[in-house]
């Protein structure tokens, strides 16, 4: 069932919950018209799913301020009714937005047991304010019992944002102090990008095999944490049965070779024989990982995100 939202008052921001990240994000850019798909990412990973048009020819820091700071209590009561005003829910959230999304982790941040967590997770979901995400590991060929925790994702960008950097802060931001907001949100600004990056280019790849469509995507992890070593961020079959893999890296370096050679090495553990290998980055790619580009092995960057909204 959903949740029916009212406005709650004149003029106030609408979160749009009830979308697809797709047309969230086709709804921001008609709406802002950004310049360049990079500016629409960066604006997007903040404002996303919140329904109000923004000048985007102004600085990132200015809009958090006009549009979310300065409307704190506004929106503060909106994400109320929307969450229960539970404080729970609030702790759950706040340990998923800026932690590496698997329910443990959360809990852990959160500092609530397990049972009280996971029961939280069901009611935000019924509440569509996050869902939750399987390891794909049925996809992989390593047929041992996989125990590794879900992964939790927010139906929107902006409720991320605000539960990662505004709402564990409210107390200085009731007295209009959001120095810390801005240092929480330099620090982590990176990692907070890279997410969205990785979700959008799932959907490119979904509208990218229109002849043999996707049935399944999503992404492989296990419960080795060192430097994300045995993570997928790309993974999908089609309805042939193409398996289709990818890694995504909103750095400010290009990517080498050596990512690729991490994903083959990980797709003979796992057993995987991926027909299609896909590599999404911000800022390219060297010339040695160019000249492996092929059929098999398709590069793209944040440019490449505008058919999305063509």
């Amino acid at each position: 069932m959903k949740l029916k939202l009212e406005k709650i008052k004149k003029g106030s921001p609408i979160i749009l919950n009830n979308k697809t990240l797709l047309e969230q994000f086709q709804l921001f850019c008609e709406k802002n018209n950004p310049k360049d798909m990079e500016t629409a990412l960066n604006y997007f990973a903040v404002f996303g799913g919140l329904d109000i048009k923004i000048d985007m020819t102004k600085p990132l820091r200015t809009l958090i301020i006009r549009h979310i700071l300065n409307e704190y209590y506004e929106i503060q009561e909106y994400i109320g009714k929307l969450t229960k005003n539970s404080a729970p829910f609030h702790k759950v959230l706040t340990g998923i937005a800026l932690g590496d999304r698997r329910t443990n982790s959360a809990f852990k941040r959160a500092d609530i047991d397990y049972d009280e967590g996971i029961e939280a997770v069901y009611d935000l979901e019924e509440l569509e304010v996050i869902t939750r995400e399987t390891s794909l590991d049925f996809l992989t060929n390593n047929f041992e019992e996989n125990d590794v925790a879900d992964k939790l994702l927010f139906t929107t960008p902006f409720l991320r944002f605000w539960f990662a950097f505004v709402s564990p802060l409210y107390r200085g931001i009731k007295r209009n102090e959001y120095n810390e907001c801005f240092e929480r949100f330099n620090n982590y600004q990176a990692e907070f990008m890279a997410l969205i990056f990785e979700q959008l280019s799932h959907e490119f790849i979904k509208i990218s095999f229109k002849d043999d469509e996707i049935e399944e995507i999503g992404r492989y992890w296990d419960d080795n944490k060192e430097e994300n070593r045995n993570e997928i961020e790309i993974l999908a079959q089609t309805v042939s049965g193409k398996i289709i893999i990818g890694s995504c890296k909103y750095t400010n370096s290009k990517m080498k070779k050596n990512e690729l050679s991490r994903l083959k090495e990980l797709c003979d553990k796992l057993e995987i024989v991926p027909d299609y290998v896909t590599l999404f980055s911000k800022k390219g790619f060297t010339n040695e990982l160019k000249s492996e580009k092929g059929e098999s092995l398709k590069l793209y960057t944040v440019k490449s995100l505008k058919s999305l909204i063509l």
